[in-house]
């Protein structure tokens, strides 16, 4: 990456943090920084779990608790243990804090309009689109993927997701029972691996591949609708690419539905070609395959 495209984004920072009032003690004029006043945000009318708090926002503990006791000592929320589960502690706005709460929506709506009084109409229009345009971008880049055991709590809610989807999408509906098996010892090292993509902490998608010798297969490729447009499921398969080629894999295969449009506009754009069926799969429709050798690298003859 270049000098002149990383000075282009601290440009924009520089810019962003001094137009909505970061840089200001007083943020919103409320008498408190921004940190705080985010946190009372994010709790909302419902009350959070704490870990939920430091997932979303990426927040070091320490520096969460210290925003914590700020709020607690303007009596702007209690802060106790769930009484179902006392190792979780859950966050909940106090009379007073859902009245500050309001007072800084009030405010921050008056800061966004602020930001387009001074603009024309398209002037507005173009902002407002390159705002949504930096908010995608920014929030692909804050998705997380790594490999998971396909037995924890997000990867099970993943594949329940996945197959919710397929039932409701495919014709005559799915019945996983139905379907070739990819079971969770099949999952795990060195038999294979399932990736679990987050955001916020929260799964957002998963994607899974078997190792068979030289050849691997992908299975369950599953991306929240959300999240989708993000690029999370190119990312997904991506790396579970890296990861077949880690394995000593030279080919990935893969079948899917007809009705998965989306899904076959991503392996035919990400150098996937279409094959003859390969298996019985019933719910398949299209059979695809790749090379993972990379043949712009040229080989010496021995």
């Amino acid at each position: 990456m270049n000098a002149q495209t990383v000075d282009g984004v601290r440009r924009f920072n520089r810019i962003v943090t001094q137009r909505i009032g970061v840089l200001n003690e007083n943020f919103l004029a409320r008498a408190r920084p921004l940190g705080p006043s985010r946190i009372l945000w994010e709790v909302g009318q419902e009350g959070v779990d704490v870990r939920a708090i430091r997932a979303r926002l990426d927040l070091d503990s320490g520096y969460l608790s210290r925003l914590l006791r700020r709020l607690e000592a303007e009596h702007l929320i209690d802060v106790e243990q769930d009484p179902t589960d006392h190792r979780v502690r859950v966050v909940r706005l106090t009379e007073a804090g859902r009245a500050e709460r309001a007072e800084l929506d009030r405010r921050a709506d008056d800061l966004a309009q602020s930001l387009l009084d001074p603009l024309d109409d398209r002037q507005r229009l173009r902002l407002v689109d390159a705002m949504a345009t930096v908010e995608r971008l920014l929030t692909a880049g804050l998705v997380e993927i790594a490999i998971e055991p396909p037995t924890s709590a997000a990867a099970q809610a993943c594949l329940r997701s996945y197959f919710a989807e397929l039932d409701a999408r495919f014709d005559a509906g799915f019945d996983p029972t139905s379907s070739l098996p990819a079971d969770a010892d099949e999952l795990v090292e060195p038999a294979g691996l399932l990736l679990v993509a987050r955001l916020g902490g929260e799964p957002v998608g998963c994607g899974a591949v078997k190792f068979h010798g030289s050849q691997g297969e992908i299975k369950r490729m599953w991306v929240a609708g959300g999240t989708r447009g993000l690029g999370v499921g190119r990312r997904i398969l991506r790396e579970l690419e890296e990861h077949a080629r880690r394995h000593g894999v030279s080919v990935v295969r893969l079948e899917t539905n007809r009705s998965l449009s989306e899904a076959i506009n991503l392996y035919r754009s990400s150098g996937y070609h279409e094959v003859s069926a390969f298996n019985d799969e019933p719910y398949a429709h299209h059979w695809f395959e790749k090379s993972l050798i990379d043949r712009s690298t040229p080989t010496l003859n021995p």
